[in-house]
C-alpha cells in the first residue's frame, strides 16, 4: 500500500501524514523544487524515522501536477489512496490565485491520479462549497448551493464540481467546517476564522474587568472543528470499504452563533462577556439600498476600515456575520460510528486554542517594541536638552541609535551635554536657540532642515514654570506672557516649521512635554497650566487633521520632576518627585507606543474627579493650596532655605505624589 498526498506540508496535511505513518506503506508527498526544506521540517514534526515520507517534485499549477515521466512510471499502479488537500484557505487571497490553486489545482490532481491509476481519489472540499445556503445543507446536496459571489466560496464549489463530474478514479469528498487548532495542544499555523476576534477580546480584557457586562452582536453561525478531528476522521473514512462516491461533512453538530463563539473565547481569555447580544437581523427592516448607501458613506467607510485594521479583522469577514447555513452530518457520523472519533465541544478545548494563540500568534508578539527599533537612524529634535528631562531624553535616544539634535539656549551647558553623549558613542548635534523668540525658532528650524532634510520626531521639552498665587500676580501680568511665549508659542512655532515636511513624508511624531497640572489643575500654577493646556488643545485638534498622514501627536502629562526648573521652590526639596531619567523613560514610552497621552494613574484619576465631582476636586486642591505656602521666590525674596515640612504636609504630598503644590 502506498499513498500520495498534495498539501502534505500544510496544516491539515501534516496531521494526516502523521496518522498515515501509523499504517503500513510509503507516503509520497508533492513538493516544489524550492520546498525541500519544508519536507525536512515535516519529517521532523511527524517523527519519520524510517524515511517513509518521500518527496516527489511537482507543481500544483501544472498538468498532472508536473510529475516527471520517470515518477509517473515508477508510481503507476502503486498508489492505493490519493489525498488532494492542497488549496488556498484564505478569504483575502486574490480571485485569480484562488482559481489557479483551488480549481485548476484540483483538475491537475485528478489528471495525476488518473495517470497513476490510483485506487481512490480523496478530495478535501469545504462547507464553503454550499455557498451561503439559507437552511440545512445535507451531505447529498451540491447543486442547491446559493450565493457563491465570494471567490473562495465559488472556487471551492467549482473544484468539488470537477471531482463529481470529471473524476475517472473512484472518489470520496470531505467537507470540513472551519478548521481551528489541535484540541489537545491548541496548535495552529495561522490566524483565521474565530481567531480574528481574539485581538478584540484581548483589548476588552485590558480595558475592563471580567465581570463587566457587555453588549454585543448575535450574528450568524460559525461551525468549527479542531484539526485533529479532521485528520483522524479523514484517515479513518478513507480506509473504510463501500464509501466511494460519497460526501462527508466533517462538522460539529453544534452550530454556534458569533456572539456565543466570542463569549466562549472571552471566558477562555478571562475577558468580559457579552451578556446582551443583539441579532443583526433586527436591522433588516431597513431597505437594502439604504443600508448599502450608509455603508458607502466616506466617514462610515473610514471608521469601519480603521477599527477593523486596528483589530486585525479583514473586511471580507463581515459578510460571514450573516452566515446562517447549518450542516447535516448524519452520513459522517454513521460512517464513524464505533471508531471512537467524534468532534469535541468547543468549550472543552477553547482555552487551549486561546493559550496557544496568546503565546505564539498574538500580533503584538511580533511588534518591535524596543526603543532601538523605533528611533534607529531617525532624526530627533529635543528642546531644552542641556539639562533635566531634555538631557536625560537626549542621552536615552542617542544610546538607542537616534540622530539627536539637542536644542537649548545656553551654548556652554549645551556643548558640555553634547560632549557627554558623544563620549558614549551617540550621534548628537548641538544648536543654540532661544525657543521664546519666534525669529530664532524659524532660524533654527530652517537650519536643521537644511542640514538633515527632515525631522522624524520633535520633543517639545523646553518650558518655563512659575509657582505663584494669583493674588501675588496682579502686578505681574508678564508671568502669563512669558509662560505662554515659551511653553505655547515657542513649541507651536517649531511644530509649524517641521510639520510640512512630516506631512510630505507621511511620517512624523510630535511629543509635547506637558504637565500633570493640566489634568489636576493645581493652585499657584495658573500661568504655567494655562500655557500647557493651550498646547494640549492644539495637539488634539492637529492630531485629527493629520490622522491619515501617519503623523502622530503625543502629550506627556509629566508629574513633578527634580530638575533645575523647580529648584527655586525650596519646599520641593522635601516632597516626592521623579528623576529626569524616569521622565526620559516616559518619553521613550511615548516614542515606542505613539499613544495619544502618557500620564500617571494619579493624573488620570485627577482628570476623572474634576469631570465627575468638580466641587470635591476643588476642595481637595484648595486644601493643598492653604497647606503649602508660596515660596520666597514667588514673593520676590531670595536666599530661602528649605522649610521644615510638617507631617501633614508630607502625608498630603505623598498621597498626591507627583502633583505640583
Amino acid at each position: 500500500m502506498a499513498y500520495f498526498v498534495t498539501g502534505a506540508t500544510g496544516f491539515i496535511g501534516r496531521y494526516l501524514v502523521e496518522n498515515l505513518l501509523q499504517r503500513e506503506g510509503t507516503i509520497y508527498i508533492l513538493c516544489r523544487e524550492a520546498s525541500q526544506e519544508k519536507v525536512a521540517t515535516l519529517r521532523k514534526k511527524v517523527g519519520d524515522l524510517d524515511g517513509r515520507v518521500v518527496p516527489v517534485t511537482g507543481d500544483l499549477t501544472q498538468p498532472k501536477l508536473g510529475l516527471s515521466d520517470a515518477d509517473l512510471d515508477k508510481l503507476r499502479g502503486q498508489i492505493t489512496h490519493f489525498f488532494h488537500l492542497a488549496a488556498i484557505y484564505d478569504l483575502e487571497a486574490g480571485e485569480s490565485e484562488q482559481i489557479m490553486a483551488n480549481v485548476e489545482g484540483t483538475r491537475n490532481a485528478m489528471g495525476a491520479a488518473e495517470a497513476l491509476k490510483a485506487g481512490c481519489f480523496h478530495h478535501m472540499s469545504s462547507i464553503a462549497a454550499a455557498g451561503m445556503y439559507p437552511g440545512i445543507f445535507r451531505e447529498d446536496m451540491f447543486e442547491e448551493a446559493e450565493k457563491l459571489d465570494d471567490p473562495y466560496l465559488r472556487t471551492k464549489h467549482e473544484s468539488e464540481g470537477l471531482v463529481r463530474k470529471q473524476c475517472k478514479v473512484p472518489f470520496r469528498i470531505y467537507r470540513p467546517s472551519m478548521v481551528v487548532g489541535h484540541s489537545q495542544t491548541g496548535e495552529i499555523d495561522k490566524i483565521d476564522g474565530p481567531y480574528y476576534f481574539f485581538t478584540l477580546i484581548k483589548k476588552l480584557r485590558q480595558l475592563l474587568p471580567p465581570w463587566m457586562p457587555m453588549v454585543g452582536i448575535e450574528g450568524g453561525r460559525f461551525n468549527m472543528v479542531p484539526v485533529d478531528y479532521v485528520a483522524n476522521a479523514l484517515d479513518y473514512l478513507a480506509h473504510q470499504d463501500g464509501l466511494d462516491g460519497k460526501c462527508f461533512h466533517l462538522t460539529d453538530e453544534n452550530h454556534y452563533k458569533i456572539g456565543e463563539v466570542i463569549n466562549i473565547f472571552a471566558r477562555a481569555g478571562h475577558a468580559p462577556q457579552m451578556n446582551m447580544r443583539v441579532d443583526t437581523r433586527m436591522f433588516s427592516f431597513m431597505p437594502p439600498f439604504l443600508r448599502k448607501t450608509l455603508g458607502t458613506l466616506p466617514p462610515v467607510r473610514r471608521i469601519t476600515s480603521t477599527v477593523l485594521e486596528d483589530l486585525g479583522i479583514p473586511q471580507t469577514l463581515l459578510k460571514f456575520t450573516r452566515y446562517y447555513t447549518k450542516f447535516d452530518n448524519r452520513d459522517a457520523r454513521a460512517a464513524l460510528e464505533g471508531s471512537g472519533i467524534s468532534c469535541p465541544k468547543l468549550d472543552t478545548y477553547a482555552w487551549r486554542l486561546w493559550d496557544y494563540w496568546e503565546r505564539n500568534l498574538d500580533p503584538d508578539l511580533f511588534i518591535d517594541r524596543s526603543l532601538e527599533g523605533r528611533v534607529a537612524d531617525k532624526v530627533v529634535v529635543v528642546t531644552g536638552a542641556s539639562s533635566g528631562i531634555g538631557k536625560a531624553t537626549a542621552i536615552k535616544l542617542a544610546e538607542a541609535g537616534a540622530i539627536v539634535i539637542m536644542a537649548a539656549r545656553k551654548p556652554t551647558k549645551l556643548e558640555k551635554a553634547k560632549a557627554e553623549i558623544e563620549e558614549k558613542g551617540g550621534k548628537v548635534y548641538a544648536y543654540s536657540v532661544d525657543i521664546a523668540s519666534m525669529e530664532d525658532c524659524d532660524r533654527f528650524a530652517q537650519q536643521v532642515l537644511a542640514d538633515f532634510g527632515r525631522v522624524d520626531i520633535l520633543v517639545n521639552n523646553a518650558g518655563r514654570s512659575i509657582r505663584r498665587s494669583i493674588n501675588l500676580s496682579y502686578d505681574r501680568f508678564h508671568d502669563f506672557e512669558r509662560t505662554m511665549q515659551l511653553n505655547y508659542f515657542g513649541s507651536l512655532r517649531l511644530i509649524m516649521n517641521f510639520l510640512p515636511v512630516m506631512e510630505k513624508n507621511r511620517s512624523g511624531h510630535i511629543i509635547n512635554i506637558s504637565s500633570i497640572g493640566t489634568l489636576t489643575m493645581p493652585a499657584r500654577f495658573s500661568a504655567y497650566v494655562a500655557s500647557k493646556s493651550a498646547l494640549d488643545a492644539f495637539s488634539r485638534c492637529a492630531a485629527s487633521e493629520f490622522s491619515d498622514c501617519n503623523v502622530h501627536f503625543t502629550t506627556i502629562n509629566m508629574p513633578l520632576v527634580r530638575t533645575p526648573m523647580i529648584a527655586p521652590t525650596k519646599i520641593y526639596d522635601n516632597v516626592p518627585t521623579i528623576s529626569p531619567e524616569e521622565a526620559a523613560d516616559m518619553v521613550a514610552e511615548a516614542v515606542i507606543s505613539r499613544s495619544k497621552r502618557i500620564a500617571t494613574k494619579l493624573g488620570i484619576f485627577g482628570q476623572v474627579v474634576h469631570a465627575v465631582a468638580p466641587k470635591f476636586a476643588e476642595i481637595v486642591i484648595n486644601t493643598g493650596f492653604r497647606m503649602f505656602p508660596d515660596s520666597a521666590a514667588a514673593k520676590g525674596k531670595s536666599d530661602e532655605s528649605a522649610p521644615v515640612v510638617s507631617p501633614e504636609q508630607m502625608a498630603f504630598a505623598y498621597l498626591m505624589r507627583g502633583v505640583h503644590w
